[in-house]
């Protein structure tokens, strides 16, 4: 048995009736597959040589249990671990459940040729890309300048919620877009309100994905610079309070250091490896609890 393929090629089937591919079609698609195959290798080289060098230069440090329980007047970094740890706490306890909530609004309740779901994706569009320096300017002229209040750690969340919440609007309403339609139909036919069949059905389905977004977001503003440096003073104690005096980071604590010389070239990298590692705890956290919390498939 054989197939005509155009004019003069016919082209033999096998027995189970597919026509085999074509010699080019062949070479096209190993090209193709190396040449991917290629594009990873190249992109996890840096990666892998930058996870390598950090621990390699940031485990030293790190190694000395002193350095997650002391503040910098002592030697460690616990000060500026409690403050990075608390700013970003702040930033997230505001941004979440906002940009949550400006995404169920774009993909459940807006019609996107509203002038409100046109004025509010665009405003999104615009913190997409704006740097940080721009946020803790804007941030510093506002609260600083104009109302007169003092720097604090929680003037740094503020500037921190300008970064985040976009991301978390953007990954959050992907999420809620890919969940099936006929899942809130059926919810409908029996009779459940929209509201509650978006909060039983429709963000736990999209949770797994809403998580990951939302950690993008914090390791982004997590390892953020500028802020610290404009909005809050820095300080080699440690202070639990945000809203009141200065409060040191991670971030912050990069800086100072490497502005000391070679010689504290160690403590930046630790601080460095630091970060990594409560970006990690905090993913994989949150990604044990969205398992949890996750609906179950039967």
């Amino acid at each position: 048995m054989s197939v005509t393929v155009g004019e003069n090629v016919p082209v033999k089937s096998r027995p189970s009736g597919f026509t085999p591919l074509s010699r080019r079609r062949l070479i096209t698609d190993r090209a193709v597959r190396v040449l991917v195959a290629g594009a990873v290798l190249a992109a996890l080289v840096p990666l892998v040589w930058l996870a390598i060098t950090l621990v390699g230069k940031g485990a030293g440090p790190i190694a000395d249990p002193q350095w997650w329980t002391q503040p910098q007047i002592r030697g460690g970094a616990g000060n500026a671990i409690i403050g990075t740890l608390i700013q970003t706490a702040l930033a997230a306890v505001i941004s979440v459940p906002l940009g949550i909530l400006v995404a169920i609004y774009l993909v459940e309740y807006s019609d996107r040729r509203s002038a409100m779901a046109r004025a509010t994706t665009f405003m999104v569009d615009i913190l997409s890309g704006v740097p940080s320096i721009v946020a803790a300017l804007f941030v510093y002229a506002a609260w600083r300048t104009t109302l007169g209040f003092e720097r604090s750690g929680f003037v740094v969340a503020i500037a921190l919620v300008l970064l985040m919440v976009p991301l978390v609007v953007r990954s959050t309403e992907e999420m809620l877009k890919i969940v099936p339609q006929d899942l809130r139909e059926a919810s409908y036919a029996l009779g459940i309100p929209k509201w509650k069949t978006i909060a039983r059905i429709v963000l736990p389905t999209a949770l797994s994905g809403i998580v990951t977004g939302v950690m993008l977001a914090i390791a982004r503003v997590m390892g953020e610079s500028a802020p610290v440096l404009i909005l809050v003073g820095s300080t080699r104690a440690t202070n639990w309070n945000p809203f009141d005096g200065s409060q040191q980071s991670l971030p912050l604590m990069m800086v100072q250091e490497y502005g000391k010389g070679p010689g504290s070239f160690d403590n930046v990298w630790g601080a460095a490896l630091t970060l990594v590692i409560l970006v990690a705890i905090i993913y994989f956290g949150a990604k044990v609890v969205s398992k949890v919390f996750s609906p179950k498939q039967s």
